[in-house]
């Protein structure tokens, strides 16, 4: 059995409670992305192979894709519960937490996550202080459609080596691809690249810290720290290994700070100036940690996400000791990229977009934020004050835009 703090029955009591309008936009959101699914299958049966074959033929060469990313997924207990419940008492099932954001997350060329915590086994799981979560978590985001995550975080080695160990088996179980830490030092010298239509990306992910946790003796590489000098060194390694695009996800920044700190100021004005042969090492930076979503910035040319916020995670406090509604507020980040206009240049960011989101504790799901207001969901304030923050810093001027 796992560490759970309600009994059935209030959970129970929780589920009937949930509002109703937000049930109400919750069902719509699910039968439209079954409508999709269905046209899409009623499309690829209407056209067959001979059509394929032909769309194949004229995309021939390097083109354009499309990248999404999103933030923290902090499994709390509350979180645990309702999977399990999702699960029908057997096991876990998180794949209905993602549904409503499922045609955002599936429908790129390639998709990121932010995996904070570090999986445990036979039932042992805690959600809270030093977290241990369920693994069958790593499939709920695989038939999402994410194709990998970021794993670095001060919370990978809540549960030393063997963590990081069941954490990694169970993403490579669902096929999920990982950067950030490490079973193995060839493991932790490998660059993570992956194909994006016809582009290769390469993901990078380091963290601010391990939670006073040291690394494990004899395995300095099991975790990504942040370093500047290495981080510019894995990106040229990264080109050199053939990836098109370098991706770099950052565990940084201040809890509970809407605005970027200092450091990740400076760190992103560095990161981004930096450049090989007149192309810039890095293409995209990805932040995460902070619990609310932050500001997105183009900074020398390159966009950064200073924090995404939570995705998925239960009831928080902040540092005054007060609940605070932001930590299940987020943003999905889409960047469509465009082919270099000349051989061995840069892919060129041609569209920025955010989509608010909000998990709803009591629901136990993602709700995507624009959709919800179109189905008359009382969202519009919290979608309102997630653009505020994330058009903060001028990204408006530079082509940032709400995306749906």
């Amino acid at each position: 059995m796992g560490k759970y703090d309600h009994t059935w029955g209030e959970l129970m009591i929780v589920r009937i409670a949930r509002s109703r309008q937000v049930a109400l936009a919750l069902t719509a959101l699910l039968a439209a992305a079954a409508a999709c699914q269905a046209r899409d299958e009623e499309s690829i049966a209407r056209t067959g192979p001979q059509a394929a074959t032909a769309a194949t033929a004229v995309t021939a060469g390097p083109r354009a894709f499309t990248l999404v990313a999103s933030g923290d997924v902090l499994p709390h207990t509350s979180v645990n519960e309702q999977a399990r419940f999702d699960a029908g008492g057997v096991g876990h099932d998180f794949r209905p937490m993602f549904a409503a954001v499922a045609p955002v997350v599936s429908g790129a060329d390639l998709a990121l996550c932010h995996m904070e915590t570090v999986y445990g086994e036979n039932g042992d799981y805690s959600g809270q202080a030093e977290f241990t979560s369920p693994p069958e978590i790593a499939q709920g985001l695989a038939d999402t459609g994410y194709d990998g995550c970021s794993t670095a975080s001060e919370h990978s080695l809540d549960d030393g080596a063997r963590g990081i160990r069941r954490t990694l088996d169970a993403l490579d179980r669902a096929g999920v691809r990982h950067a950030g830490s490490a079973r193995t030092e060839e493991e932790a010298g490998t660059v993570t690249i992956l194909p994006a239509g016809t582009a290769r990306v390469a993901h990078l992910a380091y963290t601010f810290g391990t939670e006073g946790h040291p690394l494990p003796a004899g395995q300095p590489w099991a975790v990504n720290l942040i370093d500047e000098g290495r981080i510019l060194a894995d990106a040229r390694a990264a080109r050199q290994a053939g990836a098109d695009v370098v991706v770099v996800s950052l565990h940084w920044g201040t809890a509970w700070q809407e605005e970027p700190d200092r450091r990740q100021l400076s760190l992103a004005r560095t990161l981004t100036a930096a450049a090989t042969g007149g192309r810039p090492d890095i293409d995209l930076i990805l932040g995460t940690h902070a619990h609310v979503p932050q500001a997105y910035e183009k900074v020398n040319g390159t966009w950064v996400v200073y924090g995404m916020g939570d995705q998925i995670a239960g009831e928080m406090t902040n540092y005054r000791g007060a609940p605070d509604p932001r930590a299940n507020q987020s943003t999905i980040g889409r960047f469509t990229f465009a082919p270099p206009a000349r051989p061995g240049g840069r892919w060129e960011v041609r569209k920025a977009e955010f989509i608010p989101q909000l998990f709803d504790i009591d629901a136990g799901r993602v709700i995507n934020l624009n959709t919800a207001l179109a189905q008359g969901a009382d969202v519009a304030g919290v979608r309102d004050r997630i653009q505020r923050v994330v058009l903060s810093r001028g990204a408006a001027q530079h082509g940032l835009v709400m995306g749906e």
